[in-house]
């Protein structure tokens, strides 16, 4: 009788954060090219379906996506995915992708399938709780926590005790991550290591390796830019930056375009020359990083050098050998980073000393696929 009434109550509670946001749900694809596409697929179905299948995953975007890959090949499934980039890889797997719409209209969209395979953190109540009416085995794959978020998890265990009623079974990334997962009302908890080390990391194209040591800025984000090449000792090295998202673009080309006059150093933009002659490059295209990394020398990894976004995966530029600097903020890839040998974490203002003592990295550690079932 309390679950009941839990349900409708979250049920009209999600619903009037529903039409409340309407007003901005409207306005914002018209105002930020990157949600025009998603926005009006989550909120209001457009072109958004549920294709039927036997395995249904949802991958929030696209380290989610790739990771998954080695599990669904030569399965009938369909893929969701919350960001545009996990869509655009989702599509690149599977003829049949969609978008997660909004809890609210879930329980109307949402067809049959024999499994939900969900990836990571993406703890969504209705997709469960409709997932289950529906007969479906309910899957948590790759499942974290990280100690950062762990305290805004148990402000809401009462929550999440409700979630996992409605989950068969927990793959989790880390021993850590199964003492969180169990202290919130999980059960059924294997712990299979992070499967993004499964999956095989390979180039799309190829580009010729430079003369010069090359050092690439990878999946900057907001200031990370500007911090890392106001701390760097430039030289004779060549300078690769690749934000992390393409709405910074203009933003970051404004910036380096600046910095090079600056420092009497050439720059262009990937995206106009299709090459790396200059002294810095923009990439400011998607899907080249991996590319990027089999022709760089030294890889600085974003996302670890401000806080709050807790950095990004090593595991690209160390399937290419590159040395990896990083800053300390990698909270959500702790179960990675120790699957990688001699990555150096440092502070900006002793970044050049750190690169000169860095070594190339190597993938020591795999987790067994063997070990997972879906």
């Amino acid at each position: 009788m309390l679950n009941r009434l839990f349900f409708i109550f979250y049920y009209f509670f999600v619903s009037f954060i529903y039409v409340f946001s309407l007003p901005f749900l409207l306005i914002l694809p018209f105002v930020k090219s990157k949600f025009r596409q998603s926005l009006p697929a989550r909120f209001f179905l457009c072109n958004n379906k549920f294709k039927s299948c036997d395995l249904w995953v949802h991958a929030c975007s696209l380290g989610e996506v790739t990771a998954i890959k080695p599990f669904i090949e030569g399965k009938d499934v369909f893929i969701t995915t919350i960001t545009k980039t996990g869509q655009d890889a989702a599509k690149k797997l599977s003829a049949k992708t969609g978008y997660l719409p909004y809890e609210m209209l879930l329980p109307f969209w949402v067809k049959r399938a024999n499994t939900l395979v969900i990836l990571e953190a993406e703890f969504w109540l209705m997709m469960v709780v409709v997932a289950k009416l529906k007969g479906m085995k309910v899957v948590l794959l790759n499942t974290r926590i990280s100690e950062k978020s762990y305290p805004k998890y148990l402000r809401f265990a009462f929550f999440y005790k409700i979630f996992f009623k409605y989950v068969d079974i927990i793959y989790a990334q880390s021993k850590e991550d199964k003492t969180r997962l169990k202290s919130l009302g999980a059960k059924d908890i294997q712990v299979v290591g992070n499967i993004k080390t499964i999956a095989k990391i390979k180039t799309t194209k190829t580009y010729t390796k430079s003369n010069q040591e090359v050092i690439t800025i990878a999946s900057s984000h907001k200031d990370e830019e500007k911090l890392i090449l106001d701390s760097l000792d430039i030289g004779n090295r060549k300078i690769i930056v690749v934000p992390r998202h393409p709405e910074r673009f203009i933003e970051v080309s404004e910036y380096l375009a600046k910095f090079s006059k600056n420092r009497n150093l050439s720059f262009s933009k990937f995206s106009e020359t299709e090459n790396f002659d200059s002294d810095v490059v923009l990439v400011d295209v998607l899907g080249e990083l991996v590319n990027i990394y089999a022709i760089t020398d030294i890889t600085i990894l974003c996302g670890s050098f401000v806080d709050g976004i807790g950095g990004h995966n090593p595991l690209e530029p160390a399937t290419f050998n590159n040395k990896i600097i990083s800053g300390k903020y990698i909270f959500n890839q702790k179960s990675l980073y120790p699957s990688v040998e001699n990555i150096l974490i440092t502070q900006l203002d002793n970044i050049n000393d750190t690169i000169s003592k860095a070594i190339h990295t190597y993938i020591k550690k795999i987790a067994n696929k063997s070990d997972i079932s879906i």
